[in-house]
C-alpha cells in the first residue's frame, strides 16, 4: 500500500483521536475525581495529550473540574481533578432512557406507585440473583464482600470501586466506601428514586450488614456512595460527602501535578 494521501491522514488522525477521548471520558467516570497526571500513567499517553483532550470535554460540557475542600497537598499548584457532567452520563447512557421513563411514567398514572415500586424491586432482583454467588463466596465480612460486589457492577457499567474508610491516623477501620461512577439507569432513577432505594436494600442483602447511601448520580452528584459498616454496630462519621471521595490522601490520583 502506499502512503496515505494528506486527507486520508487526517481522517486516520481523527478517528484515533476520537478513541482517545472516549477512553479519557470513561476513565473519568469510572475514577473521577481524576487528574491528567493519573489518566496519562494509566493510558500510555503524554499527559499533555489528556490535557487537550480534557479541555475538549470541558469545552462540549461533558466533564467539569471538581470542586473539593483545600487540602495540604506538598509543594506545587494542587491538582485539578475532573469529574462527568450530567450531560457526560447522559452520554455514555442508553438511548432507550427516554421510552423507559415514559413507560413507567404511564404505569404510574393508570395503576399507582406501587406499580413503579413492585417493577423496580423486580430489576434489582435479576442482578441480584446473579452476584449473590460470587459475593457469598468473598467470604463473611463486608469489606471482602464490598470488593467483588464492586467488581460485578462494573461488568454491569456501573464503574464501580471499593475503598476501606479509616480515621485520619489510620487506626480504626469504619467501614468501606462503594462508589458506583456511573449509573446504566440514571435517567430513570432521577425520575423514579425507587430504584435507588431497591438497589440500596439489594445491597444491604448482599453484604450482610444495613448500608446507607450517602450521594446518588440520580439527585446530581458525581458518582453514588454507599457506606457499608464493618460490623452492624458501625456507622458512618459525621463528615460531608466530598470529603469521602477520597480517604486516603495518598492516593495515587491525589498527586500534585509539577
Amino acid at each position: 500500500m502506499g502512503d496515505l494521501t494528506p486527507q486520508r491522514a487526517r481522517t486516520v488522525e481523527a478517528v484515533r483521536e476520537s478513541g482517545t477521548r472516549g477512553r479519557v471520558q470513561q476513565f473519568v467516570s469510572e475514577h473521577g475525581p481524576i487528574t491528567a497526571t493519573a489518566i496519562a500513567e494509566r493510558l500510555g499517553v503524554t499527559t499533555t495529550a489528556v490535557r487537550r483532550h480534557l479541555d475538549a470535554l470541558t469545552a462540549a460540557g461533558l466533564i467539569e473540574e471538581h470542586a473539593s475542600a483545600p487540602a495540604t497537598r506538598g509543594r506545587g499548584r494542587p491538582a485539578r481533578a475532573f469529574v462527568l457532567t450530567s450531560a457526560g452520563h447522559q452520554a455514555l447512557d442508553s438511548s432507550y432512557d427516554d421510552v423507559a421513563t415514559s413507560a413507567l411514567r404511564y404505569l404510574s398514572e393508570q395503576v399507582g406507585e406501587h406499580a413503579v415500586e413492585a417493577f423496580a424491586h423486580q430489576h434489582v432482583a435479576s442482578f441480584e440473583d446473579r452476584y449473590r454467588s460470587l459475593v457469598e463466596a468473598a467470604g463473611e465480612t463486608p469489606e471482602a464482600r464490598s470488593r467483588v460486589l464492586a467488581e460485578v457492577l462494573t461488568r454491569d457499567g456501573y464503574a464501580a470501586s471499593s475503598r476501606p474508610l479509616t480515621l485520619a491516623d489510620g487506626s480504626t477501620t469504619l467501614g468501606v466506601q462503594l462508589c458506583q461512577g456511573h449509573c446504566p439507569v440514571q435517567q430513570v432513577a432521577s425520575a423514579f428514586p425507587q430504584f435507588c432505594e431497591a438497589e440500596q436494600q439489594a445491597f444491604s442483602r448482599l453484604l450482610g450488614v444495613h448500608v446507607q447511601r450517602l450521594a446518588t448520580l440520580a439527585h446530581g452528584e458525581h458518582v453514588c456512595t454507599t457506606f457499608v459498616p464493618v460490623s452492624a454496630l458501625s456507622a458512618p462519621p459525621d463528615t460531608h460527602t466530598d470529603d469521602l471521595i477520597h480517604p486516603h490522601p495518598t492516593d495515587p490520583d491525589e498527586r500534585s501535578e509539577r
